[in-house]
Protein backbone atom coordinates (compact mmCIF):
# COMPACT_ATOMS: atom_id res chain seq x y z
CA UNK A 1 0.00 0.00 0.00
CA UNK A 2 1.64 3.32 -1.41
CA UNK A 3 1.24 6.08 1.48
CA UNK A 4 1.50 9.95 0.87
CA UNK A 5 4.60 11.29 1.86
CA UNK A 6 5.94 11.52 5.26
CA UNK A 7 3.13 9.45 6.70
CA UNK A 8 3.96 6.40 8.47
CA UNK A 9 1.84 3.45 9.94
CA UNK A 10 2.11 1.52 13.13
CA UNK A 11 0.48 -1.40 14.24
CA UNK A 12 -2.24 -1.14 17.18
CA UNK A 13 -3.20 -3.56 19.61
CA UNK A 14 -6.44 -5.78 18.06
CA UNK A 15 -4.46 -5.65 14.59
CA UNK A 16 -5.65 -2.42 13.58
CA UNK A 17 -2.65 -0.41 11.74
CA UNK A 18 -2.53 3.71 12.35
CA UNK A 19 -1.34 6.62 10.25
CA UNK A 20 0.59 9.48 11.51
CA UNK A 21 2.13 12.34 9.75
CA UNK A 22 6.15 12.75 10.85
CA UNK A 23 7.74 15.76 9.44
CA UNK A 24 11.22 14.54 9.01
CA UNK A 25 13.74 16.08 11.79
CA UNK A 26 16.08 18.33 9.83
CA UNK A 27 13.13 20.48 9.11
CA UNK A 28 11.86 20.68 12.71
CA UNK A 29 15.15 21.58 13.20
CA UNK A 30 14.38 24.32 10.73
CA UNK A 31 11.27 25.44 12.78
CA UNK A 32 8.63 23.74 10.48
CA UNK A 33 5.49 25.43 11.30
CA UNK A 34 3.78 22.10 9.93
CA UNK A 35 3.41 19.70 12.93
CA UNK A 36 3.52 15.62 13.32
CA UNK A 37 0.25 14.46 13.94
CA UNK A 38 -1.94 11.41 14.13
CA UNK A 39 -4.17 10.73 11.39
CA UNK A 40 -6.25 7.89 12.49
CA UNK A 41 -7.04 4.49 11.10
CA UNK A 42 -9.36 5.13 8.41
CA UNK A 43 -7.23 5.29 5.16
CA UNK A 44 -9.46 7.67 3.21
CA UNK A 45 -9.16 10.22 5.50
CA UNK A 46 -5.72 9.83 6.41
CA UNK A 47 -5.01 10.52 2.07
CA UNK A 48 -7.47 13.47 2.68
CA UNK A 49 -5.80 15.18 5.73
CA UNK A 50 -2.26 14.22 4.52
CA UNK A 51 -2.76 16.20 1.26
CA UNK A 52 -3.56 19.32 3.31
CA UNK A 53 -0.52 18.92 5.09
CA UNK A 54 2.03 18.22 2.88
CA UNK A 55 0.63 21.02 0.66
CA UNK A 56 1.29 23.36 3.75
CA UNK A 57 4.49 22.05 4.08
CA UNK A 58 5.19 22.59 0.11
CA UNK A 59 4.34 25.88 0.72
CA UNK A 60 6.33 26.93 3.92
CA UNK A 61 9.35 24.97 1.89
CA UNK A 62 9.38 26.80 -1.43
CA UNK A 63 9.03 30.03 0.56
CA UNK A 64 11.99 29.32 2.94
CA UNK A 65 14.19 28.67 -0.60
CA UNK A 66 12.81 31.79 -2.08
CA UNK A 67 10.90 29.67 -4.66
CA UNK A 68 7.58 30.65 -6.08
CA UNK A 69 4.80 28.59 -4.53
CA UNK A 70 3.57 26.27 -7.10
CA UNK A 71 -0.15 25.86 -7.62
CA UNK A 72 -3.04 28.33 -8.31
CA UNK A 73 -5.38 27.33 -6.10
CA UNK A 74 -2.95 26.47 -3.22
CA UNK A 75 -2.50 29.97 -1.88
CA UNK A 76 1.26 31.28 -1.09
CA UNK A 77 2.50 30.55 2.57
CA UNK A 78 2.09 33.70 4.47
CA UNK A 79 -0.37 35.77 3.04
CA UNK A 80 -3.88 36.85 4.23
CA UNK A 81 -5.59 34.25 1.80
CA UNK A 82 -3.36 31.77 3.70
CA UNK A 83 -4.55 32.67 6.88
CA UNK A 84 -8.05 32.24 6.11
CA UNK A 85 -7.47 28.85 4.91
CA UNK A 86 -5.58 27.59 8.02
CA UNK A 87 -8.69 29.56 10.14
CA UNK A 88 -11.32 27.22 8.08
CA UNK A 89 -9.34 23.87 8.67
CA UNK A 90 -8.68 24.80 12.47
CA UNK A 91 -10.54 23.43 15.68
CA UNK A 92 -11.92 27.00 16.18
CA UNK A 93 -13.70 27.08 12.88
CA UNK A 94 -14.66 23.68 12.67
CA UNK A 95 -16.32 22.72 16.10
CA UNK A 96 -17.49 26.27 16.83
CA UNK A 97 -18.79 27.66 13.51
CA UNK A 98 -22.51 26.07 12.78
CA UNK A 99 -22.80 24.25 9.61
CA UNK A 100 -25.71 26.97 8.77
CA UNK A 101 -23.51 29.97 9.45
CA UNK A 102 -20.21 28.74 7.46
CA UNK A 103 -21.58 30.25 3.69
CA UNK A 104 -21.47 33.87 5.85
CA UNK A 105 -18.25 32.96 6.87
CA UNK A 106 -17.09 31.89 3.36
CA UNK A 107 -19.00 34.85 1.91
CA UNK A 108 -17.08 37.35 4.55
CA UNK A 109 -13.39 35.94 3.75
CA UNK A 110 -14.06 36.48 0.03
CA UNK A 111 -15.16 39.80 0.99
CA UNK A 112 -11.73 40.60 2.85
CA UNK A 113 -9.27 38.77 0.48
CA UNK A 114 -10.88 40.48 -3.14
CA UNK A 115 -10.37 44.35 -1.45
CA UNK A 116 -8.58 45.75 -4.68
CA UNK A 117 -5.65 47.89 -2.50
CA UNK A 118 -4.16 51.74 -4.07
CA UNK A 119 -1.51 49.61 -6.09
CA UNK A 120 -4.10 47.56 -7.62
CA UNK A 121 -3.39 43.77 -6.20
CA UNK A 122 -5.69 42.31 -3.56
CA UNK A 123 -4.98 42.05 0.34
CA UNK A 124 -6.05 38.40 0.10
CA UNK A 125 -2.04 38.08 -1.99
CA UNK A 126 -0.51 40.41 0.73
CA UNK A 127 1.66 39.05 3.35
CA UNK A 128 0.07 38.91 6.67
CA UNK A 129 3.02 40.50 8.12
CA UNK A 130 2.44 43.23 6.03
CA UNK A 131 -1.04 44.31 7.59
CA UNK A 132 -0.39 46.52 10.07
CA UNK A 133 -2.91 48.42 12.44
CA UNK A 134 -3.14 51.67 9.85
CA UNK A 135 -3.31 49.38 7.28
CA UNK A 136 -6.85 47.67 9.01
CA UNK A 137 -8.24 51.02 10.08
CA UNK A 138 -8.11 51.96 5.87
CA UNK A 139 -9.56 47.98 5.26
CA UNK A 140 -12.38 48.83 7.65
CA UNK A 141 -13.27 52.06 5.81
CA UNK A 142 -13.10 50.11 2.53
CA UNK A 143 -15.55 47.42 3.86
CA UNK A 144 -18.29 50.04 4.97
CA UNK A 145 -17.90 51.98 1.92
CA UNK A 146 -17.43 48.70 -0.72
CA UNK A 147 -16.76 51.29 -3.91
CA UNK A 148 -19.16 49.22 -6.78
CA UNK A 149 -21.95 47.93 -4.25
CA UNK A 150 -24.94 49.39 -5.25
CA UNK A 151 -25.78 51.48 -2.03
CA UNK A 152 -27.80 54.77 -1.58
CA UNK A 153 -26.18 57.95 -1.36
CA UNK A 154 -24.16 58.26 2.27
CA UNK A 155 -24.96 54.67 3.03
CA UNK A 156 -22.68 52.69 4.47
CA UNK A 157 -22.08 49.29 5.07
CA UNK A 158 -22.04 49.51 9.06
CA UNK A 159 -23.33 46.18 10.20
CA UNK A 160 -21.08 44.74 7.54
CA UNK A 161 -18.33 46.26 8.59
CA UNK A 162 -18.63 45.47 12.23
CA UNK A 163 -18.55 41.70 10.86
CA UNK A 164 -15.34 41.65 8.78
CA UNK A 165 -13.43 43.23 11.00
CA UNK A 166 -14.76 40.41 14.12
CA UNK A 167 -13.69 38.04 11.60
CA UNK A 168 -10.37 39.45 11.10
CA UNK A 169 -10.06 39.81 14.86
CA UNK A 170 -10.76 35.65 15.51
CA UNK A 171 -9.02 34.35 12.13
CA UNK A 172 -5.48 36.55 13.28
CA UNK A 173 -5.81 35.61 16.97
CA UNK A 174 -6.22 31.75 15.81
CA UNK A 175 -3.62 31.42 13.20
CA UNK A 176 -0.65 33.22 14.96
CA UNK A 177 -1.14 31.02 18.08
CA UNK A 178 -0.68 28.20 15.23
CA UNK A 179 2.32 29.65 13.50
CA UNK A 180 3.25 32.86 15.55
CA UNK A 181 6.51 33.43 13.22
CA UNK A 182 4.40 34.40 10.53
CA UNK A 183 3.09 37.67 12.05
CA UNK A 184 4.91 40.78 13.38
CA UNK A 185 6.29 40.31 16.96
CA UNK A 186 5.52 44.26 18.16
CA UNK A 187 1.84 44.05 17.05
CA UNK A 188 0.40 40.24 16.47
CA UNK A 189 -3.05 41.23 15.81
CA UNK A 190 -3.88 44.69 13.43
CA UNK A 191 -7.28 44.55 13.99
CA UNK A 192 -7.81 44.69 18.07
CA UNK A 193 -8.62 48.17 18.85
CA UNK A 194 -9.82 49.17 15.45
CA UNK A 195 -12.41 51.66 15.99
CA UNK A 196 -16.05 51.13 14.74
CA UNK A 197 -18.61 53.59 13.42
CA UNK A 198 -21.51 53.69 15.67
CA UNK A 199 -24.77 52.63 14.37
CA UNK A 200 -28.06 52.32 15.63
CA UNK A 201 -28.74 48.55 15.69
CA UNK A 202 -31.44 47.11 14.37
CA UNK A 203 -33.73 44.20 17.31
CA UNK A 204 -35.03 41.32 15.72
CA UNK A 205 -38.59 41.19 15.53
CA UNK A 206 -40.69 39.20 18.81
CA UNK A 207 -44.36 37.65 18.05
CA UNK A 208 -46.96 37.12 20.44
CA UNK A 209 -48.71 34.05 21.47
CA UNK A 210 -51.70 34.79 19.45
CA UNK A 211 -49.86 35.46 16.30
CA UNK A 212 -47.78 31.89 16.92
CA UNK A 213 -51.12 30.09 17.48
CA UNK A 214 -53.00 31.85 14.20
CA UNK A 215 -49.71 30.75 11.76
CA UNK A 216 -50.14 27.30 13.31
CA UNK A 217 -53.64 26.10 12.46
CA UNK A 218 -53.06 28.44 9.62
CA UNK A 219 -50.17 25.89 8.76
CA UNK A 220 -52.07 22.85 9.28
CA UNK A 221 -55.18 23.81 6.77
CA UNK A 222 -52.59 24.58 4.41
CA UNK A 223 -51.11 21.24 4.43
CA UNK A 224 -47.30 22.01 6.54
CA UNK A 225 -47.94 20.60 9.64
CA UNK A 226 -44.50 20.50 10.18
CA UNK A 227 -44.26 24.65 9.70
CA UNK A 228 -46.79 24.47 12.76
CA UNK A 229 -44.86 22.65 15.20
CA UNK A 230 -41.96 24.64 14.37
CA UNK A 231 -43.04 27.86 15.43
CA UNK A 232 -45.04 26.42 18.31
CA UNK A 233 -41.31 24.71 19.60
CA UNK A 234 -39.61 27.50 19.14
CA UNK A 235 -42.00 29.87 21.45
CA UNK A 236 -43.13 27.47 24.06
CA UNK A 237 -39.64 25.28 24.54
CA UNK A 238 -37.45 28.03 23.04
CA UNK A 239 -35.27 25.53 21.00
CA UNK A 240 -33.28 27.39 18.93
CA UNK A 241 -35.16 27.30 15.08
CA UNK A 242 -31.96 25.48 13.54
CA UNK A 243 -31.72 22.96 15.75
CA UNK A 244 -35.56 22.16 15.45
CA UNK A 245 -35.11 21.35 11.66
CA UNK A 246 -32.29 19.95 12.40
CA UNK A 247 -33.37 17.33 14.29
CA UNK A 248 -32.55 17.67 17.97
CA UNK A 249 -35.49 17.00 19.03
CA UNK A 250 -37.33 13.97 19.10
CA UNK A 251 -40.32 11.90 19.57
CA UNK A 252 -38.61 9.74 22.21
CA UNK A 253 -37.94 13.27 23.84
CA UNK A 254 -41.30 13.76 24.00
CA UNK A 255 -43.30 11.88 26.96
CA UNK A 256 -41.02 9.10 26.88
CA UNK A 257 -42.31 6.28 28.99
CA UNK A 258 -39.48 6.83 31.48
CA UNK A 259 -40.84 10.51 31.57
CA UNK A 260 -44.41 10.49 30.90
CA UNK A 261 -44.77 14.04 31.73
CA UNK A 262 -41.73 16.03 30.50
CA UNK A 263 -40.51 16.95 26.87
CA UNK A 264 -36.77 17.23 26.65
CA UNK A 265 -35.55 20.12 24.65
CA UNK A 266 -31.86 20.05 23.39
CA UNK A 267 -29.53 22.93 22.81
CA UNK A 268 -26.87 22.30 20.35
CA UNK A 269 -25.08 26.03 21.13
CA UNK A 270 -25.02 25.73 24.68
CA UNK A 271 -24.52 21.70 24.85
CA UNK A 272 -27.76 21.29 27.46
CA UNK A 273 -30.80 19.67 27.79
CA UNK A 274 -33.67 21.44 29.27
CA UNK A 275 -36.34 19.16 30.42
CA UNK A 276 -39.44 20.96 30.62
CA UNK A 277 -42.31 19.94 32.90
CA UNK A 278 -45.36 19.43 30.61
CA UNK A 279 -48.23 18.58 33.40
CA UNK A 280 -48.63 19.03 37.17
CA UNK A 281 -51.01 16.85 39.74
CA UNK A 282 -51.92 18.34 42.88
CA UNK A 283 -52.56 16.94 46.07
CA UNK A 284 -56.43 16.50 44.59
CA UNK A 285 -55.02 14.76 41.74
CA UNK A 286 -56.12 17.63 39.39
CA UNK A 287 -53.76 17.09 36.76
CA UNK A 288 -52.35 20.84 35.04
CA UNK A 289 -51.67 20.82 31.60
CA UNK A 290 -49.28 23.76 31.28
CA UNK A 291 -49.02 23.17 27.14
CA UNK A 292 -52.56 21.93 26.25
CA UNK A 293 -52.36 24.35 23.14
CA UNK A 294 -49.06 23.21 21.66
CA UNK A 295 -49.43 19.43 22.15
CA UNK A 296 -53.06 20.26 20.00
CA UNK A 297 -50.68 21.02 17.64
CA UNK A 298 -47.83 18.22 18.11
CA UNK A 299 -51.14 15.98 17.98
CA UNK A 300 -51.51 16.94 14.33
CA UNK A 301 -47.91 16.29 13.80
CA UNK A 302 -47.20 12.77 11.73
CA UNK A 303 -44.66 10.45 12.97
CA UNK A 304 -42.29 10.11 9.52
CA UNK A 305 -39.28 9.18 11.85
CA UNK A 306 -37.67 9.71 15.10
CA UNK A 307 -36.99 13.31 14.72
CA UNK A 308 -40.21 15.06 15.13
CA UNK A 309 -39.83 17.53 12.13
CA UNK A 310 -39.17 15.77 9.13
CA UNK A 311 -40.42 16.22 4.94
CA UNK A 312 -42.60 13.76 3.58
CA UNK A 313 -41.36 12.89 -0.35
CA UNK A 314 -43.11 11.83 -2.97
CA UNK A 315 -42.36 8.19 -2.79
CA UNK A 316 -43.38 8.04 0.83
CA UNK A 317 -40.07 8.42 2.33
CA UNK A 318 -38.41 11.31 4.97
CA UNK A 319 -35.48 12.93 4.88
CA UNK A 320 -34.94 16.26 7.39
CA UNK A 321 -35.77 19.69 5.86
CA UNK A 322 -33.50 22.28 4.89
CA UNK A 323 -33.90 25.26 6.94
CA UNK A 324 -33.64 27.69 4.26
CA UNK A 325 -36.69 25.52 2.36
CA UNK A 326 -38.80 25.70 5.77
CA UNK A 327 -38.29 29.39 6.13
CA UNK A 328 -39.00 29.81 2.63
CA UNK A 329 -43.04 27.97 3.69
CA UNK A 330 -43.16 30.41 7.06
CA UNK A 331 -42.41 33.00 4.08
CA UNK A 332 -45.45 31.96 1.82
CA UNK A 333 -47.93 31.27 4.48
CA UNK A 334 -47.52 34.25 6.61
CA UNK A 335 -48.97 36.21 3.63
CA UNK A 336 -51.64 34.12 3.50
CA UNK A 337 -52.69 33.70 7.00
CA UNK A 338 -55.12 35.90 8.30
CA UNK A 339 -53.63 37.58 12.36
CA UNK A 340 -50.27 36.96 11.17
CA UNK A 341 -48.36 39.33 10.94
CA UNK A 342 -45.48 40.24 8.08
CA UNK A 343 -42.43 40.09 10.25
CA UNK A 344 -43.58 36.81 11.25
CA UNK A 345 -40.31 34.11 11.34
CA UNK A 346 -39.19 31.14 13.25
CA UNK A 347 -36.58 33.17 14.84
CA UNK A 348 -39.27 35.74 15.72
CA UNK A 349 -41.14 32.91 17.41
CA UNK A 350 -38.59 32.17 19.63
CA UNK A 351 -37.70 36.20 20.77
CA UNK A 352 -41.76 35.90 21.72
CA UNK A 353 -40.99 33.16 23.66
CA UNK A 354 -38.25 34.57 25.55
CA UNK A 355 -40.16 38.14 25.98
CA UNK A 356 -43.04 36.34 27.37
CA UNK A 357 -40.80 35.30 30.26
CA UNK A 358 -40.05 38.82 30.89
CA UNK A 359 -43.77 39.63 30.39
CA UNK A 360 -44.70 37.14 33.01
CA UNK A 361 -41.88 38.73 35.27
CA UNK A 362 -40.05 35.57 36.29
CA UNK A 363 -36.88 36.17 38.30
CA UNK A 364 -33.48 35.78 35.83
CA UNK A 365 -32.99 32.26 37.20
CA UNK A 366 -36.02 31.19 36.28
CA UNK A 367 -35.74 32.22 33.02
CA UNK A 368 -32.70 31.09 32.67
CA UNK A 369 -33.73 27.98 33.44
CA UNK A 370 -36.19 27.55 30.90
CA UNK A 371 -33.92 28.98 28.04
CA UNK A 372 -30.53 27.50 29.47
CA UNK A 373 -28.55 30.25 28.67
CA UNK A 374 -25.46 30.54 30.49
CA UNK A 375 -25.12 34.36 31.28
CA UNK A 376 -27.65 36.94 32.03
CA UNK A 377 -26.16 39.46 29.52
CA UNK A 378 -26.94 36.59 26.31
CA UNK A 379 -30.52 36.36 28.06
CA UNK A 380 -31.34 39.97 28.36
CA UNK A 381 -30.85 40.60 24.87
CA UNK A 382 -34.21 38.30 23.44
CA UNK A 383 -36.59 40.01 25.76
CA UNK A 384 -37.84 42.80 23.78
CA UNK A 385 -38.69 45.82 26.10
CA UNK A 386 -42.47 45.37 25.06
CA UNK A 387 -45.82 48.07 26.18
CA UNK A 388 -46.70 45.03 28.48
CA UNK A 389 -43.05 45.29 30.29
CA UNK A 390 -43.35 49.01 30.17
CA UNK A 391 -46.65 48.54 31.92
CA UNK A 392 -45.68 46.73 34.68
CA UNK A 393 -42.85 48.62 35.55
CA UNK A 394 -45.17 51.42 35.61
CA UNK A 395 -47.38 50.07 38.15
CA UNK A 396 -44.29 48.80 40.43
CA UNK A 397 -43.25 51.85 40.25
CA UNK A 398 -46.85 54.00 40.93
CA UNK A 399 -47.10 51.44 43.74
CA UNK A 400 -43.74 52.42 45.03
CA UNK A 401 -44.40 55.37 45.48
CA UNK A 402 -48.01 55.25 47.06
CA UNK A 403 -46.02 53.26 49.64
CA UNK A 404 -43.75 55.88 50.47
CA UNK A 405 -46.22 58.47 50.46
CA UNK A 406 -48.25 56.81 53.00
CA UNK A 407 -45.31 55.82 54.86
CA UNK A 408 -44.52 59.59 55.30
CA UNK A 409 -47.78 60.95 55.97
CA UNK A 410 -48.32 58.31 58.87
CA UNK A 411 -44.87 59.72 60.45
CA UNK A 412 -45.39 63.57 59.90
CA UNK A 413 -49.14 63.10 61.97
CA UNK A 414 -48.92 64.40 64.94
CA UNK A 415 -48.29 62.35 68.07
CA UNK A 416 -51.24 61.05 70.47
CA UNK A 417 -52.65 63.50 72.29
CA UNK A 418 -52.90 61.46 75.44
CA UNK A 419 -49.84 60.41 75.55
CA UNK A 420 -47.80 63.53 74.53
CA UNK A 421 -49.89 65.99 77.27
CA UNK A 422 -47.74 68.19 79.29
CA UNK A 423 -48.47 66.91 83.18
CA UNK A 424 -47.77 68.82 85.73
CA UNK A 425 -45.38 67.65 88.12
CA UNK A 426 -46.54 66.81 91.51
CA UNK A 427 -44.53 68.55 94.33
CA UNK A 428 -44.10 67.10 97.45
CA UNK A 429 -44.14 69.23 100.60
Amino acid sequence: MELPRHVIPKPLAKGATGYYYNVPTKYRALKCPVSSEPLGIDYARMQARAKVLNEQFDEWDQARKGLPVSGVIVPKYGTVDWLFREYKISKAYLEKVAERSRSDYEWAMDEICNVITKSGDRVGGRLVKTISPRAADKLYDKFITAKGKKLPAGKQRLRTGEKLIGLCRKAWRVVHRLYPEEFPADVPNPWDGVTLKKRAKAKKPAVTREEVYAFAHGAIEAGYPEAAATAVICFEWLQRPENVVAGYITWADYRAPSAPSIIRVAHHKTGTIAPHPLEEIDNQGVVTRFYADAEEILAKLPKLGLPMILHRLRDGTAKPWIYSSLNHVVTRLRGKIEGVPPHFTLDACRHGGLTELEEAELTDGQGRALSTHRTQQSYEGYAKRTAKRMLSATRKRYAHRLANEIATSVQNDGGDGVQNEKQGAEKSA
